[in-house]
């Protein structure tokens, strides 16, 4: 009687088995390769073939599926003689692999570097100023505003600080308040969705002057609802003017936008909004900050901070007490990008509030 050996040793030691079928499918959706083998055993020899048959007539269908298991973990353990072969293939285990799904999975060696595969798009906080790779905040769910001390250690003031914006304003004392001298002029802008508001950047040449030091201004942006309370009053919205001074001092103008006429300059910026996020659009238009303001130059003033992370403190912030219109539909505009966008309320802690006459 003549023995046999199984198919699968024959095969390993013969080396008549061939690993074919290699399906290549791309999934179109991110741009990421997915490599599957569709492993069969091709048979060298009639006897061979003969021993394959036999053996499966024999065998319940767990056995090729084990058979099948085995020789993806040969072929896996197998070192490529020749790294520069296009026709090598490397079969990646689940494990290393990471994919959730228990396919075999295989690269081929003229596949491109990692490096080149498209990420996900990156959401961070461009307006605040922070790292690269800072941890992603946002105004609700797990890393709401609750949350922000501790995404990482350069957000820890946000949890810890003692003097956070916004707060509502009460109790402010009334006395002869330097006006504050705003030197704004026409200017070129650019518009960005940053991820967590409308940004605007401004050219050169605006500035502000009070308390004997002059800061120029950054850029402006946008909340929904106000952050800034009133008496405990809540506005549609609020525009804040980021100023700096040359020693890195920042200074903050707080313009309330209420529910009422149309306001030409946000119209303006509304019609020059980028179709992406993170898309900055330049514009051959100008703005004048000064059609922002409202006539009456009146403010209140405190210390508090940056309103989103690293919610930095030291900051000057200068609210002025009377509202400027904004209509509806502009409203409805900017709520559909961002229907809420504001940090809720800090306390005041004792903070001396003062307003002008």
């Amino acid at each position: 009687m003549t023995h046999r050996r199984p198919a699968f040793t024959s095969c390993l030691l013969l080396a008549a088995c061939s690993v074919s079928g290699l399906a290549v499918a791309s999934d179109a959706a991110h741009g990421s390769p997915k490599l599957a083998i569709a492993a069969k055993v091709a048979p060298a020899a009639p006897m061979a073939m003969a021993s394959a048959t036999s053996s499966a007539d024999a065998a319940p269908a767990a056995s090729l599926d084990k058979l099948r298991e085995r020789l993806a973990e040969k072929l896996g353990a197998a070192k490529p003689h020749d790294s520069a072969s296009p026709n090598l293939v490397r079969v990646v285990s689940k494990a290393e692999s990471g994919e959730a799904h228990g396919d075999v999975m295989a690269k081929p060696r003229r596949s491109a570097p990692a490096a080149a595969v498209k990420a996900p798009a990156r959401v961070d906080g461009a307006a605040s100023g922070h790292a690269p790779h800072a941890p992603h905040w946002a105004y609700g769910g797990e890393v709401g505003p609750q949350a922000w001390g501790g995404l990482q250690p350069a957000f820890s003031t946000c949890a810890t600080g003692t003097r956070q914006s916004p707060i509502d304003i009460r109790g402010g004392i009334a006395v002869d308040l330097e006006p504050v001298a705003f030197d704004y002029r026409a200017s070129g802008f650019s518009v960005i969705d940053n991820g967590h508001t409308v940004q605007v950047n401004v050219g050169g040449g605006n500035s502000i002057q009070i308390g004997g030091r002059r800061y120029e201004l950054l850029q402006f942006h946008f909340h929904r609802p106000s952050e800034e309370r009133i008496d405990g009053r809540l506005f549609d919205m609020v525009a804040h003017l980021v100023h700096k001074d040359p020693e890195g001092r920042l200074a903050v103008v707080a313009v309330l936008l209420d529910r009422g006429s149309a306001q030409p300059l946000i119209q303006t910026v509304w019609n020059n909004l980028p179709l992406e996020k993170n898309e900055e659009v330049s514009t051959r238009a100008a703005i004048d900050l000064n059609h922002l303001l409202p006539p009456d130059r009146r403010y209140y003033t405190y210390m508090g901070s940056l309103t989103t992370p690293p919610c930095s403190e030291g900051v000057l912030w200068l609210v002025m007490r009377q509202p400027v219109p904004i209509s509806p539909e502009q409203i409805d505009i900017f709520s559909r990008l961002y229907p809420m966008n504001a940090r809720p309320v800090q306390s005041a802690a004792g903070r001396m509030i003062k307003q002008s006459n």
